[in-house]
């Protein structure tokens, strides 16, 4: 499955709930999810069927999948890396998600949507330990300092982060040094770390099917 191009608020619109996909847009009246309460397409207002239990688990799959800006063989990897770690696989799930390295970007204030954290990512703007990663889906570890690299602070992108960072809400598992713009694995999110209206169990129904 090619990851999909087109417009992110098109995604919210058709899950009906707001993803978050546009970062600070997502907290206007200009978002499409505050002026249209319809799904996308043509028949958008027709007379929806019954929804299904098996429904209900895939669009909650899916959301998360969009959330976290995932193609579908890649979650299926980290599901059944979830299950396989000790406690809750939904859970372990997320926690994998939230370590991913365009995620932390994210909520460090590096970016102001994880679809923009990604680009940062693959563009080799960030450090890892002190060397440049851009693969999106490096797996973090506690005690790992995410930095930006020397070159890339130079740039328009890193000013405007410097100048909103102030503004940003960093999550109890992660620390930030303003002065240095790096910041800090301190330790594993727990579930209560992670603000995230995903229902895990849904999607643990869907993968044990």
């Amino acid at each position: 499955m090619a990851r999909y191009t087109g417009p992110a608020c098109r995604i919210c619109r058709s899950q009906g709930d707001k993803l978050m996909l546009k970062g600070d847009k997502c907290f206007t009246p200009k978002c499409p999810v505050e002026k249209r309460h319809t799904p996308p397409g043509q028949h958008s207002t027709a007379r929806r069927k019954k929804v299904s239990e098996y429904s209900l688990q895939l669009k909650e799959k899916q959301r998360a999948r969009y959330i976290y800006g995932v193609l579908e063989r890649q979650f299926r990897k980290h599901f059944a890396e979830a299950e396989r770690l000790p406690g809750l696989s939904g859970e372990n799930l997320l926690q994998i998600l939230e370590m991913r390295l365009d995620n932390v970007a994210y909520r460090l204030g590096f970016a102001d949507s994880r679809r923009q954290a990604r680009q940062i990512v693959l563009h080799g703007h960030l450090k890892v330990k002190g060397h440049v990663t851009d693969i999106p889906s490096y797996h973090v570890k506690v005690g790992d300092v995410i930095s930006w690299k020397e070159g890339s602070t130079k740039l328009a992108l890193y000013q405007v982060v410097v100048k909103n960072i102030e503004s940003k809400i960093i999550p109890s598992w992660l620390s930030l040094e303003r002065d240095t713009m790096s910041g800090r694995v301190i330790a594993k999110p727990s579930r209560s770390d992670i603000e995230s209206t995903i229902d895990e169990r849904l999607i643990v129904a869907y993968y044990s099917r």
